[in-house]
């Protein structure tokens, strides 16, 4: 029964109705005050970087120095944290990382500190400093996940393995397939070796908040084996999700074993019954993944070749790649980027 609320002799509605509005108006509150304070922190960190920049570059200012600075505001702002010798020098590598004119600085105040802190002190080079950093603005990552994702080598494997996706998904508008990764890391799951797909689909739904955040941001939930009818049959799709930025549904199939051209043919079919009769008039049509245990790139760009579905395949993993093996893969495609810029003819490798 829903309970209600007397007031002066007045019925009111349930209290989550009368007063929701009051406390989510609190709760915006809050979240910009945090927004803002750490604004401040980071602008004030940057500063401070800047100032030590100066006077190591101008006056020489070594150790000694800086642990003499870090002891003076210790005793000048008592109970202050933060301001030790070591995070001093932190603080100066930050604007050695953005100096003044940076792409990047409208972006600074946008994640905390301890995000940068991962970024700047576990990457390599301003592509990669840039790559986390958009993203852990427009992701909202928390720091443990913009950890997670620097250890996952996101950055290597995005650019050496591009998600591979249909012709009907590439001329879609909006940069449909930035919103979507080659392979997703699912560490989080705890699946045993081997697993079945009533495993893989059973933890998912478990462990869905982290599974949206390995998504991206702007993926909702809709259902789980949604129902989907066409004549006198029924059938079941996997997973079904809803994306803002897109605007369109995403219907995900699951599969444990490596990809086969086939599996396509099943999740063509649930689009077309979706664009059909889920889909709203205002909404875009219906984007199809395939999660597979494994894929070989050249059957799946085979097969998506002649696909008129907007469909991508993705592999998921249960474990963190090995980073210096992707490091390995990542310096050889320089080397082999650079070449192929100096050479006016561009050699296609043999197959092995």
């Amino acid at each position: 029964m829903k309970k209600t609320v007397k007031a002066s002799g007045l019925v009111v509605p349930t209290a989550e109705k009368a007063f929701g509005e009051v406390v989510e108006l609190i709760q915006s509150a809050r979240q910009r005050v945090v927004r803002a304070a750490n604004a401040e922190v980071v602008e004030l960190y940057w500063r401070i970087g800047q100032y030590l920049h100066r006077r190591v570059e101008a006056d020489g200012w070594a150790k000694g120095t800086v642990e003499q600075l870090a002891a003076y505001i210790a005793q000048r702002e008592p109970g202050r944290r933060g301001f030790s010798a070591q995070n001093l020098w932190r603080m100066r590598q930050f604007f050695q990382a953005y100096p003044p004119g940076s792409k990047l600085s409208t972006l600074l105040r946008e994640i905390p500190w301890s995000s940068h802190l991962h970024i700047i002190s576990r990457t390599q080079g301003e592509d990669e400093r840039e790559f986390y950093l958009r993203l852990a603005a427009q992701q909202r990552w928390q720091v443990r996940e913009v950890a997670r994702q620097i250890d996952s080598g996101l950055f290597e494997r995005a650019l050496l393995d591009p998600p591979k996706v249909s012709t009907a998904l590439r001329e879609m508008e909006g940069h449909t397939g930035q919103h979507f990764k080659d392979a997703y890391l699912l560490d989080f799951l705890a699946l045993p070796e081997p697993h079945t797909e009533a495993e893989l689909h059973r933890s998912l739904l478990m462990n869905l908040g982290r599974f949206l955040t390995e998504l991206g941001r702007d993926f909702c939930y809709i259902a789980s084996e949604y129902p989907v009818q066409v004549g006198g049959q029924d059938f079941s799709l996997d997973l079904l999700f809803f994306h803002r930025g897109l605007n369109c549904l995403v219907a995900i199939e699951l599969k444990v074993t490596a990809f086969e051209p086939e599996h396509l043919g099943k999740l063509n079919f649930y689009l077309e019954a979706l664009d059909r009769d889920v889909k709203k008039p205002h909404e875009n049509p219906a984007i199809g993944l395939l999660l597979c245990a494994s894929k070989d790139s050249e059957v799946v760009e085979y097969a998506l070749r002649r696909s008129l579905s907007p469909a991508l395949v993705a592999q998921y993993r249960t474990h963190l790649p090995d980073k210096q093996m992707l490091a390995k893969k990542l310096h050889e495609f320089y080397l082999l980027s650079e070449v192929g810029a100096e050479s006016p003819v561009k050699s296609k490798k043999p197959k092995t």
